[in-house]
């Protein structure tokens, strides 16, 4: 009798390809996030947007120019994604990612942390990514949020949030 999945070759698992990572399950939830979450799923087509949460300057400043296009720019038709929450649980906002219209990644640089990240719990993502960091113009040798002041990165996350927001249309 043939095996009705002889045909598959699965996704190498060895540590040459993947990090392989346990996360602790828990039962908690958080009832305003997952508020939060069904009214994003309300709008008519959402772009679920998310973000590289990085603490270096690059981070920040996509971290920035995402809550600029999602609660500023574009808000009836972006949905602002919790990284953590989507990538840890199995709840409102990984549904707000499977289930968006288009799913765009922010990343803060060339590591593209959270595209891969939610490529690890939802298999077959298709999702468009944006380097923020090459939509502006800085000091590429600065690496820490201080050692930028604080108006600077707002500058920074508005020039790219604008820049974004015409990628998005």
């Amino acid at each position: 009798m043939k095996n009705c999945c002889s045909d598959f070759t699965p996704y190498p698992t060895d540590e040459k390809y993947f990090e392989v990572v346990k996360i602790e399950k828990v039962k908690n939830v958080c009832s305003s996030c997952e508020d939060f979450a069904k009214g994003q799923i309300d709008k008519k087509t959402p772009i679920a947007v998310l973000c590289c949460e990085g603490a270096c300057l690059r981070g920040e400043v996509a971290r920035q120019a995402a809550n600029l296009v999602c609660f500023k720019l574009l808000p009836e038709n972006t949905a602002r994604i919790c990284l953590g929450g989507a990538f840890t649980k199995n709840t409102g906002q990984r549904n707000l990612v499977r289930n968006a219209s288009k799913v765009v990644a922010l990343e803060g640089c060339f590591i593209d942390c959270s595209s891969r990240m939610m490529k690890g719990v939802l298999e077959g993502l298709e999702l468009d990514v944006i380097r923020v960091d090459t939509l502006y113009d800085f000091d590429r040798n600065l690496f820490a949020i201080n050692d930028l002041p604080e108006e600077k990165i707002k500058e920074l996350a508005k020039v790219a949030a604008n820049k974004i927001l015409e990628k998005l249309h």
